[in-house]
């Protein structure tokens, strides 16, 4: 594998976008997600995007695909939801490392399909590792503000089976992401540590938080330069900022973000803001425009999308980025 840091320096690298919004187009029904494997589960499993990669991995794998030939340098398992946390709603958790390891599969096969198309493009796979749906720092009872329903170790151990089953699958780099909660990211970074000292070897590791509105803060009250600190010593490869706001009211923290870094920063903003039906409207033309900016001012190392993102999307930013340097990541006193 060549040096990802190294092409960091050289040329901003371009991630994928959005996978759930992919999977939407392919209007799937209760039978494709179920496959045969699971016709008679006890529970309805529509909208669980991880199982996918069980029961339809092909659309898994095309969809990656697509963005490889987008232009995207790094595509993100399909593991958003794909720990044992989150993956109790549909009553799935014991399936938490065979999804893991088969998603990091299937986005290897596609790596290396492009990587061998053209060996001057190494393309990388991402271990997407979600927020989960449980909080760590917040009580979901306004009544009980010191009640959690969860624990630091219970969130931790998921996290690590999770990053287990990815490093088995050939991932190259774990992407920590839509960080809304600090302390669930600290409890992926602890994961991450114990996991890469267990097995003798480590990998990068990138970091996404979200900004929630227009306070400028995450949904556990830090600013960006605070989030920043609580999570410099991961030594991440990179730093940075998705979903949430779309790219026009994302920029004054991603500026926050380049000036105190020490490390690459990415960005993969939303394509826009939703509408009232929960969808975006923002064109891969008018997305790339906004993104343009932070090339400009030379903010940014890795730049992708979010929700509501597609190749067409993709395909625009990078496209775009060719004629921009990546930013040149500080030494701070």
């Amino acid at each position: 594998m060549q040096d990802i840091k190294k092409l960091l320096t050289q040329r901003i690298l371009i991630l994928d976008g959005a996978m759930g919004t992919m999977i939407q187009k392919h209007k799937l029904e209760e039978a494709d997600y179920r496959g045969e494997r699971f016709k008679d589960f006890h529970k309805d499993v529509k909208g669980n995007n991880d199982l996918l990669c069980l029961t339809r991995p092909d659309i898994i794998e095309e969809i990656h695909r697509e963005y490889f030939e987008a232009g995207a340098d790094i595509v993100e398992t399909n593991t958003f939801n794909a720990q044992v946390v989150s993956l109790e709603d549909y009553d799935m958790q014991n399936l938490a490392y065979e999804i893991n390891v088969e998603a990091a599969k299937i986005a290897r096969r596609a790596a290396e399909a492009y990587t061998l198309k053209t060996p001057g493009k190494p393309r990388f796979v991402a271990g997407a590792i979600g927020p989960m749906n449980r909080t760590l720092s917040l009580s979901p009872d306004v009544n009980r503000p010191e009640h959690r329903t969860v624990t630091f170790d219970l969130v931790k151990n998921a996290y690590v089976e999770q990053v287990k089953a990815l490093m088995e699958g050939g991932v190259d780099m774990l992407l920590i992401e839509t960080i809304f909660d600090t302390l669930n990211a600290k409890a992926a970074i602890f994961a991450c540590m114990e996991t890469f000292e267990e097995l003798g070897h480590e990998l990068p590791i990138m970091i996404s938080g979200t900004i929630t509105d227009a306070s400028g803060r995450t949904l556990s009250g830090q600013t960006i330069e605070a989030f920043y600190i609580s999570i410099k010593h991961a030594n991440p490869l990179s730093v940075g900022l998705n979903c949430a706001l779309g790219a026009k009211d994302m920029r004054p923290y991603l500026e926050a973000l380049s000036d105190n870094a020490e490390c690459f920063v990415s960005c993969y903003p939303n394509a826009g803001l939703p509408n009232e039906f929960g969808e975006y409207d923002e064109s891969p033309e008018a997305m790339a425009k906004q993104v343009e900016e932070f090339c400009k001012a030379g903010f940014v190392n890795v730049l992708g999308g979010c929700c509501g993102t597609t190749p067409q999307h993709i395909a625009a930013i990078a496209d775009m980025s060719k004629k921009y340097q990546p930013r040149p990541v500080p030494v701070l006193a």
